[in-house]
């Protein structure tokens, strides 16, 4: 494995003089470093892309082309971009695999996508026609949950669209897409595809910066916000796919044997390192020991352990800041009358680890249930009626999905109905899909990704009117 994964500008692989490490989440010890880009290489990777979207924006039918030929050649570099990405995420290898093919996937749907003009009027009047037009130059920057997928969220629409991109991942994981940015620098003009790494102020060098016309984010809501105040002088269009309190109602006459497992699994799938996961459970008051009871026994059978081994379920929290953060909202509920049915501590040894925990006994006002945890912990909170549940499902600045489990598909339904968020499932959660737009209400975000919703996103309507008078 190489030391220093180089930076991808004007599709030249660029070293730095300065770097910065890259720790393994396993050990808690750095294992690599990663380049710190300079403003000067910066303003390099925004002129390319200027330079190179005259060109990418005019031949629709070659980027598709070349969208295709990049899910190949990810395809191909699977086994040397995933152990790469485990090692500086977390995450259990198989995962990390699954994750690569994503990138695939998204590349191929956006190749795919039939997009078509609309047009309003065709008479002897006039002919006026609606188009979508690329927008530019864009500023994405990606989190450390899903470097990879998420960053695929942002590549494969914009530049579909025709625009072309510079792209930052955390500096927590950027190892794994600085080797993507390689992989699709073989296949892309030089320009298209922009990534840089470093750790701040990158971040704000580039929403300030002058070239980009767009800003796509995902990241928490403070830093969000802070996104979205950069963007306003210039007027830059922004796309922000902030934090989620994702809750999960079960109604009375759900089957907890039967959806304890996937449940279980929609909160604590990357060690609950997702946005849209569940956070938060709200169980029938006469069965709530019932629920807690069997979201314990999958947590107590769970094995955590560092993703290189196959026999990992779980691996360690991506970095010590989460850590900590985790712990210390376990604490703090359980100093006010939370119990940890399973779990509630730090594992012995190095690395980030922290055992799966399933809380009772906890409340609404309790940090553990009004913020993001964003790690392996989910509180359960019983409820009295089906509308107290939802009035507190939605009682929070959060908005990005949620869902509903019972037998009855059509009440399941109607309760999701309810729900303030962008996403709401009914018997399941963290249903994704490139074709399904995602993104959330109030703090959890501003516009949609993926699907027609998301590739409009990186567009301006432009309308051609033609006169036959």
């Amino acid at each position: 494995m190489p030391d220093q994964i180089p930076m991808t500008i004007g599709g030249s692989a660029v070293t730095t003089a300065r770097s910065f490490e890259v720790v393994d989440p396993a050990t808690g010890a750095p294992f690599a470093s990663a380049p710190e880009c300079t403003k000067a290489q910066l303003d390099q990777a925004m002129q390319s892309a200027q330079d190179a979207y005259r060109t990418w924006k005019q031949d629709e039918a070659a980027r598709r082309e070349l969208l295709l030929a990049g899910a190949d050649a990810v395809l191909a570099a699977t086994d040397a971009i995933a152990p790469l990405l485990t090692q500086e995420q977390g995450k259990p290898l198989a995962d990390a695999q699954m994750e690569v093919r994503s990138v695939a996937l998204w590349l191929r749907h956006f190749a795919g996508l039939e997009v078509e003009d609309e047009v309003l009027q065709d008479d002897h009047k006039a002919h006026i026609r609606v188009v979508r037009r690329p927008l530019g130059v864009v500023a994405a920057i990606t989190p450390w949950n899903f470097p990879l997928s998420l960053a695929a969220w942002k590549i494969a629409p914009a530049l579909r669209a025709g625009n072309t991109m510079v792209l930052k991942p955390s500096p927590y994981t950027p190892l794994a897409t600085l080797l993507l940015g390689q992989v699709l620098a073989d296949v892309l003009p030089a320009g298209v595809l922009n990534v840089v790494s470093g750790s701040d102020p990158l971040g704000a060098l580039m929403t300030g910066h002058p070239a980009p016309r767009k800003i796509s984010f995902t990241g928490s809501v403070a830093t969000g916000k802070h996104v979205a105040a950069a963007a306003a002088p210039d007027l830059k269009r922004i796309t922000l796919e902030l934090g989620g309190n994702d809750p999960a109602i079960l109604l009375d006459d759900v089957d907890v044997e039967a959806v304890a497992e996937r449940l279980f699994w929609s909160a604590f799938r990357n060690n609950g390192q997702v946005c849209s996961a569940v956070k938060r459970v709200y169980a029938p008051e006469h069965r709530y020991d019932e629920v807690v009871e069997a979201l314990a026994a999958v947590a107590d059978s769970v094995r955590v352990g560092a993703g290189s081994d196959p026999k990992s379920q779980l691996g360690p929290l991506n970095n010590a800041p989460q850590l900590k953060r985790v712990a210390g909202l376990v604490d703090d509920a359980v100093s006010r009358g939370g119990q940890a049915v399973v779990g509630g501590a730090v594992v012995d040894g190095p690395g980030f680890f922290y055992q799966p925990t399933i809380l009772r006994g906890v409340a609404d006002g309790m940090a553990v249930v009004d913020e993001e945890q964003f790690g392996p912990v989910l509180p359960v909170l019983p409820y009295r009626s089906v509308d107290e549940a939802v009035e507190r499902a939605n009682g929070t600045h959060f908005g990005l999905s949620g869902s509903v489990w019972g037998t009855d598909d059509d009440r399941a339904a109607a309760v999701a109905d309810q729900l303030d968020c962008g996403t709401a499932w009914v018997n399941t959660h963290l249903a994704l899909r490139p074709d399904q737009p995602f993104g959330g209400a109030k703090w959890s975000g501003i516009g949609v990704e993926n699907g027609y919703w998301g590739l409009h996103s990186f567009t301006e309507v432009k309308v051609l009117h033609r006169s036959h008078a």
